[in-house]
Formats: structure tokens, sequence, C-alpha cells
């Protein structure tokens, strides 16, 4: 237990040197996000631990180390963003990163690498553009487009180690804002900084947390919000797994800074391993003295722990996320009052997003002038993105604010892969908006995009390509608003549903101008009339599609998808030329929809079709030609 600051920061200065230390030495770090971990890195991690035990290798491997606590050569890390080339592995202190592998691989590292320093090339990291082998993480085209802040030392940090994190400076915010500086002084600092909330909205944080200061109430708390909801979305994800004490450090200055004395983080249930992660730092922050009653030996007292979410995309939302911590249904409620003035029990409570607090150390300890380097001037710093679809690379990214898409898909991600052509890019998540290919060079920040009906939003980007539908993407976004709505106003729970229903007319082929006209008149109302955020930008992906790929609606109604996305357009017919009326399709057929005599061509009836395509994969003579 630290008693004072100065004894903080002590240890915090012996645990830098520590870590140097262990940068120059002999040593394994093994990604166990949950992407590499589903693809078997605690497999990895556990066979590396059983070769160098079997083989006696831990001392012999860094014998001039005479720490026998920094004598363990193998070392687990947080996700390093290329989630697609999982299971990664960083081999210090040459900083070779290896990509796909696997328990086969292990002695081989081990033997080659761990021991003599060589590289193994078949493992190295692909650029996709080039398509060279890379031996170090920083050579590759993927890192190199990008802005690391919050997301710094990739590859070579501990992401279960408070230790470690005090080693990269981590708490010395704390301590600084304790021992030296006012909470008003922090708010004004965040207002300088111009840190704006990253779950979304782009709020000015020191607004919000000056709001939460001067609201009178014998409680405060702080909130995390990391109830990441949206499909293809996993930044929060990934920053509580690689680096959990950076948001618990932001958690406990904004305590400081509006005088709360408890704090919930508010994660969901399906991220079992950044839940996990979560808890160990509020338990060792705890033990150290970080947290818990007089923290540091001040008069400031904080505690805080993990609520899980239950999964309902809703309670993303403010209000219905203090509902559900209070164990109540949750739902939104009218604003005002907004939660500063009286959220959790009526009391008065700051909620920010989980990168928003991730942010706030880094600003203390590095400065004003280094975050706002990056980005732009009304959105200066950096932002988190999960990148995802048919890209020669998927995974998380880091950039400065006003970083374009074209940079994002061709510079980082390397493009589409082959055969692919570039369509639409999908941002913000299912309440984003779906911009054509003539957006490519607008600059990713929240004042731009919204000037073009977009979002940031969570930070979800999918590329999509010439064979998606884009009446059937905005259907697939709607079906799942719809299905997330509480149900609480009419607008949202009646009109999403009637939406659908009119898309659903639209992709099977049975819809008319009238629909159109009434599907552009109702999602206008879905998102004037709706109570919170779900329901106002539920319709985004419509009145988005309608603006941008209206032909492609029209071309609905006359009969036709231009993509052959939609399976209602499909018309499936047999090459009499090439039919040998073997009759494997009419045997393979579920619905009896083909027919004809053994030796002559066979026949598809079009009113049993159901378009399934099974017919297609069992022909062997490739008879069965679809027509658009």
């Amino acid at each position: 237990m630290i008693n004072n600051p100065k004894e903080a920061l002590d240890l915090i200065e012996y645990e830098k040197v520590r870590r140097e230390r262990k940068l120059n030495q002999k040593t394994v770090y093994v990604c166990v996000g949950t992407g590499c971990t589903a693809k078997g890195a605690l497999k990895v991690y556990a066979e590396f631990e059983r070769i160098i035990a079997e083989k006696n290798l831990a001392i012999s491997l860094n014998k001039e180390n005479d720490h026998e606590e920094d004598q363990d050569p193998v070392r687990k890390t947080g996700c390093c963003g290329r989630c697609s080339s999982g299971v990664l592995v960083t081999v210090l202190p040459w900083n070779y990163m290896y990509a796909n592998v696997t328990v086969r691989d292990v002695e081989e590292i081990i033997d080659k690498t761990l021991l003599h320093g060589e590289p193994i090339e078949r493992l190295m990291l692909t650029d996709p553009i080039t398509g060279h082998k890379v031996e170090r993480l920083e050579d590759a085209d993927f890192y190199k487009h990008q802005n690391l802040y919050i997301m710094e030392d990739i590859g070579k940090c501990e992401c279960d180690s408070i230790e470690d994190y005090m080693g990269r400076g981590g708490y010395s915010s704390l301590i600084k804002a304790l021992s030296e500086q006012t909470a008003e002084g922090i708010i004004r600092t965040m207002k300088e900084a111009g840190l704006r909330g990253r779950g979304g909205g782009g709020f000015p944080t020191g607004v919000k947390w000056e709001a939460t200061r001067k609201s009178p109430g014998e409680k405060k708390f702080v909130v995390c919000n990391g109830d990441e909801g949206d499909p293809g979305a996993f930044m929060n994800r990934t920053l509580l797994e690689r680096d959990p004490h950076s948001v618990l450090e932001g958690m406990i200055i904004a305590a400081y800074a509006v005088g709360a004395g408890k704090g919930y983080a508010y994660l969901r249930a399906e991220y079992p391993i950044a839940v996990r992660m979560f808890n160990k730092a509020i338990e060792d922050a705890r033990r150290l003295g970080f947290l818990g009653k007089n923290i540091l030996g001040t008069d400031f007292s904080f505690d805080a722990e993990v609520k899980e979410g239950a999964g309902a995309f809703v309670c993303g939302e403010e209000t219905a996320l203090l509902a559900s911590i209070e164990g109540k249904r949750g739902v939104p409620k009218p604003k005002p009052p907004f939660p500063a003035q009286s959220g959790l029990w009526g009391f008065p409570t700051l909620i920010n997003n989980v990168e928003t607090y991730a942010n706030a150390p880094k600003i203390l300890r590095d400065g004003i002038e280094s975050y706002r380097s990056r980005g732009v001037e009304k959105t200066p710093g950096t932002k988190m993105f999960s990148v995802t679809g048919p890209l020669k690379l998927n995974g998380i990214i880091e950039v400065a604010f006003g970083t374009t898409l074209r940079q994002i898909i061709y510079d980082i991600c390397g493009g589409l892969v082959a055969g692919k052509e570039l369509k639409a890019i999908q941002i913000g998540g299912p309440s984003g908006a779906c911009l054509s290919e003539e957006f490519l060079d607008l600059p990713l920040d929240y004042d731009t995009l919204k000037s073009v009906d977009a979002m940031v939003g969570s930070g979800g980007i999918v590329a999509m390509t010439t064979d998606n539908c884009m009446v059937e993407v905005a259907r697939y976004f709607l079906d799942f608003t719809k299905r997330e709505s509480c149900g609480k106003c009419a607008p949202c729970r009646e009109g999403t549903y009637q939406a659908y229903k009119i898309l659903e007319k639209f992709t099977q082929g049975k819809a008319t101008y009238e629909d159109l006209e009434n599907l552009e008149y109702l999602a206008r109302i879905i998102k004037t009339a709706s109570l919170c955020g779900l329901g106002k930008t539920a319709p985004n992906p419509i009145l988005s599609t309608l603006k941008l790929f209206r032909e492609e609606y029209v071309a609905h109604i006359e009969g036709k998808c231009p993509s052959g996305m939609c399976t209602a357009f499909k018309k499936y017919r047999i090459n009499p030329e090439l039919c040998k009326g073997c009759g494997l399709c009419a045997r393979s057929c579920p619905q009896n929809a083909i027919s004809g005599e053994r030796g002559k061509p066979f026949m598809i009836d079009e009113e049993k079709c159901v378009k399934c395509g099974l017919c297609v994969e069992k022909c062997k003579f490739k008879a069965i030609e679809l027509v658009h």
C-alpha cells in the first residue's frame, strides 16, 4: 500500500527502470486479445511456457539479469490491431513480430529467434500492398500510417500488469492531479485540450465535467460507458483488454475533478476478457492504494466496480444505462434533467466513454500541446476505429482526426481483396450512414461528418463492394435497430417496424413508388419524433442510401436488384445445350421445383423455386445459369 505521492513517484521511477531492463531482454509477448484468443493464443502462450520450462531456459536466456522478478521470458500483451493476422507474437529485444502463429511454430521461434536472434521469414508480417515480408511492427504499412497515441507500445506492454503500466508512466497523472492541481485546474486542462467524448456525439468533455462538479448533491458518481453494442465495433473491448489501467486512471482523475466518491464501469457481459481484465485492474489499483479510502494519503476517497450489461443495445444511451445500473429496466428518460444534474439514484453523475477516459491521463502527463498536435482544430486528438469488410487487412486502428476514408481503406488496410470493387463505406454503426465513393477524401471528424449527415459514432467502419445491395443493407441495419428498440416511445417502436416492413417489400420485389415516398416520409418522422438517440439515428441508413443510392430503390421497384443480392429477383434456368439429363439437380432440390426425364434436358418451375442455389452447387456440368 502506497501512503503518499512521493512514495508513488519513487515506485513509478523504479518500474520505469525495470521496464526498460525487460525490453532489452529476450522475451516473447503473446497477444491474448479476443481475436487472437479465438485463434488459439492461450494454447500458444501455454506452449511457450511448457517448452521453456522443459528445457530450463528461463534463466539461461538472460544470464546477465540477476533480477529474479524479471526472468519470466513469456508475457501476455493486448490486441495489436491486426485481428485478421492472429495469433500475433512479438519477440524482444529485436522487436520481430510474427503473424498467424500456431502451437506448431512455438519450438521453432524459441530455437531460432529467442535463443539465436534469427528471424523466421515465413512467420513475418506480410505487407498487403507490396507483398513483401516485414520484420518489425513499425515497418508494416498498417502501422506506418496510423497515429498511435492511447495505443502506443503495441505488442510490448503487459495487459494484466499494473507494474508494467506504471513503468510506462501510468498513474503519474493521478499523482500529479492529487498533489499539484486543483479540480478546477484539471477541468480547465480538458477544456483547453479540446477533448471531446468518444462515445459518438463528440460533446466537449471539460464542459460535461464542469457541469457535474457544479451540480449540487451530497453524493456524486462517475460511470464508464463500455456498453459497445454496435455490430462490427470493438474498439472499447480492445482498449479494455490491452490497457485497462489507462481507463481506470482516467475514471479516478475524473472523480477527483467532479467530486465523486464511487464509480461504475458498465461493460458488456459478452466481453468476458475485458471484464476479467478490468476487475483485475481494480483489484491491483486498490492493493497499491490508487483506489479506496484516502488515496495516496490524501483526503480524496474513491472506489469503483464493474457492472455487467445484459446486451441491450439501448443501454448504450446514458439514461438507459443508469437505469440498468440501478437494477431497473434499461429504458431512456427525457432530458433535461441531464445525468450531470440528476443521474444515479437522483445524484449528479458523470458518464464518459472508455476511450474518453483513456485520453485524460495522457493529456495530463504529456501536455495539451502534444494532444492538440494531432487531429484538426475543432476536433483534436486521435480516434480508434474498427475496420471490417472484404479488405486485405481488418482490425483496430488509431488515426488522427482529419484522416480520410481513402487513407484508411487503401494506405492502412491495403485496399480490397482481389476481384472486389468498392461501392460504399458504412460508418458510425447501425445508426450511421452509408457513404459513396465520392466521400472517400472527406476528413473524419465530428463536424465534417455531421455536415454530410453522417457521424463518427462508435467508430465502426464497414467497407462494402459492388455485390452489396444498398437496399438490403438498409433493411439489415433497420432489422437490428427495430429489435433493439426499448419500445418506450411510439415513433421508434412502431415507426422502425413499419419502415422495416416497407424495406422488406423492396427486397422481395413487391414495392411501389408510393412505398418509396412513404419510406422517406416515415424515416424523417422517426428521426424527428423519437425520444432518444437510438430512435433519432435509426433511420440514418435509410436516409443516406435514399440520398446517395436512390437509383437502387427505383431499380427494385422496376423488377431488378442491380447487385444481384436480393434472392427475390434471381431466376435460375437450365441451359438445354449443357444439361446431360442426369437428374442430380432434381434430386437435390428441396422444393421439387425441377423436373424432367433422364437423358433429356431438365426444367425449373419458377413458381416453386425459392432461389436457394443448391442446384447450381450440385450440377457438375455448369448447366444451371443465374439470370438477373
